[in-house]
């Protein structure tokens, strides 16, 4: 019974009620440049996201809705608003040509450059840590989320 006691009390301890306070603000403030940002390119924050995502790989729609913790069909009008805009086209995929894979145009990867170039938000804070903070940082967020720190 004090183990659970003593966990409790960690959860509110003024130090993490501080950091988890920080970390809402980061991410408010990362949304909020993130906004911005797409629309200066006439985009919505999703279809930014998945114009984003795209750039790094072609995707098929269920991957894109599993990365954006979101259904399918949402993700199936963002990737149609984005084609109608020549920026995203599908193609099949070679692997297996039932599937068809989302994936950004010349000019959707010349969006992708142009938006992830407008977010200093992220970049400005983490000029200011060295190397070795960026990795501790970096590694001490994987933890937070389950995955493996890099070796």
């Amino acid at each position: 019974m004090g183990r659970l006691v003593g966990m409790a009390s960690t959860r509110t301890d003024p130090l993490t009620l501080e950091v988890v306070e920080l970390i809402g603000t980061v991410v408010a403030r990362y949304h909020e440049e993130y906004e911005h940002a797409a629309a200066q390119h006439s985009l919505t924050g999703a279809q930014a996201r998945v114009l984003s995502l795209l750039a790094l790989e072609p995707l098929p729609m269920r991957r894109i809705a599993v990365s954006l913790r979101c259904e399918p069909s949402n993700v199936t009008g963002i990737v149609d608003r984005l084609e109608a805009r020549g920026l995203v086209e599908r193609r099949p995929d070679p692997a297996d040509r039932r599937v068809k894979l989302a994936a950004p145009t010349e000019e959707g990867r010349a969006t992708a450059r142009r938006l992830r170039d407008a977010l200093d938000f992220a970049r400005e804070p983490l000029a200011g840590l060295s190397v070795a903070e960026r990795a501790l940082l970096r590694d001490l967020l994987r933890r937070m989320l389950g995955e493996p720190a890099t070796p």
